[in-house]
């Protein structure tokens, strides 16, 4: 009985069985939080929100609608409201081609999306901001979808839900993006001289224009935690008055404690936490 010898292994055979497969990109992320390396899809599971520290992630408009709707109920409207360009605004790029690349990155139209819905069986108007849309700044379509949003809740007598997300006014739209404060503003009141109910849900980051007016004046206001809400930067403050500020003191956490925040909610306590403003409501 012959026996063949053993094959002496050559570096081409060691390096064959020792080599990895490379990783695919994306599949994990650190949380800028607490610097946890998490698995990406983990992380979609618990709603964009790190399970070591909550850090709460931003997320787009179209996850947003997802975790607060029931499934298969909104349903848009005004989608065809877009942005022009009535200054012909130019700095590096052409205003119309940011608004392009936006449309192309996000597949949405604009930096906000409006439709009704329903939360636990109740049905509402959604206004749902999203900070990817050129930062989720508000332009004169913006303002306008949200106008329209807060008239179509007084109409047909449903509570208004708007989720604020925004850097505040767009730039290349100046004085025209200003304008949509007051309009905003304005339709909101008319909203609360029909007994309407709004319910504004401040996201990080909250600031400028969107702070300056329709985000602050919600018959509730919820806040998700370590959410940056703010007017102007620390920085711009700390000039102006030429006072030390507080630690963290455009968090959403110091903000409930001084009033301009009626409750911090995580995100996973959203729908339920609507659902029983809109019954305390009697809406």
């Amino acid at each position: 009985m012959s026996s063949t010898p053993p094959r002496s292994w050559t570096d081409d055979d060691v390096q064959t069985a020792t080599r990895k497969k490379p990783v695919p990109e994306g599949l994990w992320l650190q949380c800028p939080g607490c610097s946890a390396i998490l698995f990406k899809r983990t992380l979609e599971n618990s709603l964009s929100v790190c399970p070591e520290c909550r850090h709460h992630y931003r997320i787009s408009a179209d996850d947003r609608i997802e975790q607060l709707c029931d499934p298969g109920t909104f349903v848009e409207f005004d989608s065809d409201v877009v942005g022009g360009d009535p200054l012909h605004f130019e700095d590096v790029k052409k205003y119309p081609d940011r608004l392009q690349a936006a449309r192309k990155k996000t597949g949405t139209n604009e930096a906000v999306k409006t439709g009704t819905g329903f939360v636990k069986g109740r049905k509402v108007i959604f206004a749902v901001m999203d900070f990817r849309f050129l930062g989720g700044s508000m332009g004169s379509a913006v303002g306008e979808k949200i106008a329209r949003a807060t008239e179509a809740a007084a109409a047909e007598d449903l509570p208004l839900i708007v989720v604020s997300s925004s850097g505040g006014a767009r730039m290349m739209e100046s004085g025209l993006s200003l304008m949509q404060m007051a309009k905003t503003s304005a339709a909101l009141a008319r909203l609360d001289d029909v007994g309407g109910l709004f319910i504004s849900v401040l996201t990080d980051p909250t600031t400028g224009g969107v702070t300056a007016s329709f985000a602050m004046l919600g018959d509730f206001i919820l806040a998700e935690p370590q959410a940056l809400i703010g007017f102007a930067g620390p920085r711009v403050i700390k000039q102006t008055i030429r006072q030390d500020l507080p630690e963290g003191f455009q968090r959403s956490e110091f903000l409930q404690t001084r009033g301009f925040v009626d409750r911090v909610v995580d995100r996973k306590d959203l729908r339920s936490e609507i659902s029983s403003i809109i019954d305390y409501a009697g809406k």
